[in-house]
């Protein structure tokens, strides 16, 4: 049985408590919460405590850190300082350098480490991949994810922007798309951006987007937008396109951006060939806590059969790499290369 303590109890972290809630080999010995939070009822039961030292005290097997992008680096490594195995919600951390300490302690420690990459274990998108990957590159990817957030989602979002941009906290996961179909370096990063609100700091945006170029020829283009003052047309566009045709969701979840179960439900793949298109049904999608409980499970099966998760680390670095590369390049005005950040 595996001991796991879940820290920062947002709408992630409740989901990630009630997988392990649910799951056979898991047993929580702690909740950590900054405040007091309305905890549903399957998980009243649990110690509570406020500060994640306290929280580490319980001497967990397992972390899963689900606080503020800032704290994650820090947090991850005192656990597995203290012998227990990481979840950490993504990004990573909030530097490059913060995510390499990470990835060393765990390499240091022995301990495992995964990244919370939801789109990793969705059957979906892992055929998307798939299928991309069968068409050949170099690639052109298309994708972005604006949401027109309101009340308490935009509260979220303007909490989030007190250290993370838009596009890092979403654009991890559709970067590792493209390095997950392409397995090519990351060559450059452009970036723009613009602050859209005055109910955010001074020197934050939210909205963002920007092109990266592989070095096997491939590009990708990638926006979000966060706010009540986005537009929800064409607000999920997930496009894939190569010499030999494209590979596209088709399923748009209309004036639905501030969704949750949105953000990855596909409905349909449709791919492209010389002759003729295929649409292929996603039929039984997974919804946004079986896609929690996935992830848990496989972060609890990572252990028990010692997994390596060498590139697993090393891609979530490189995501992240790109994704603070396009916001320095936002920030700057400059075109960012990362060949000389190798």
């Amino acid at each position: 049985m595996i001991r796991a303590v879940i820290a920062g109890l947002g709408n992630m972290g409740l989901s990630h408590a009630l997988a392990h809630h649910h799951h056979p080999g898991a047993e929580i010995v702690a909740l950590v919460n900054r405040s007091a939070v309305d905890l549903p009822p399957e998980l009243r039961g649990y110690p509570f405590y406020k500060t994640f030292e306290e929280g580490l005290a319980a001497a967990p097997d397992l972390v899963c850190i689900a606080t503020y992008s800032d704290s994650h680096a820090d947090y991850a490594v005192a656990a597995m300082e203290a012998g227990a195995h990481v979840f950490v919600e993504k990004p990573l951390a909030t530097t490059v350098a913060d995510a390499e300490r990470v990835v060393a302690t765990a390499v240091g420690t022995g301990r495992k480490l995964v990244v919370g990459y939801i789109l990793r274990h969705h059957p979906s998108w892992m055929r998307l991949i798939e299928e991309a990957r069968a068409l050949g590159g170099p690639y052109v990817f298309r994708l972005n994810l604006n949401q027109q957030s309101q009340g308490d989602t935009w509260e979220t979002h303007k909490a989030l922007m007190q250290t993370t941009s838009p596009i890092v906290d979403c654009g991890v996961h559709y970067v590792d798309v493209m390095c997950q179909i392409t397995d090519a370096r990351p060559v450059r990063v452009h970036g723009m951006g613009l602050r859209l609100s005055d109910e955010i700091a001074p020197d934050m945006y939210n909205y963002g987007q920007f092109q990266v170029v592989f070095d096997d020829g491939s590009v990708g283009w990638y926006e979000a937008g966060w706010g009540p003052m986005m537009s929800e047309t064409a607000f999920f566009v997930k496009d894939i396109i190569s010499p030999n045709g494209a590979v596209s969701i088709t399923d748009e979840s209309t004036g639905d951006s501030d969704s949750v179960e949105g953000h990855t439900r596909v409905g349909a793949i449709r791919v492209h060939r010389y002759g003729g298109d295929e649409v292929i049904g996603m039929p039984d999608e997974p919804g946004h806590q079986a896609l929690c409980d996935a992830e848990q499970a496989f972060m609890l099966r990572a252990i028990a059969e010692d997994i390596d998760l060498t590139r697993h680390m090393d891609d979530a670095v490189q995501s992240l790499r790109i994704c603070l590369a396009a916001d320095e390049s936002i920030r700057t005005g400059r075109v960012i290369d990362l060949r000389s950040q190798e």
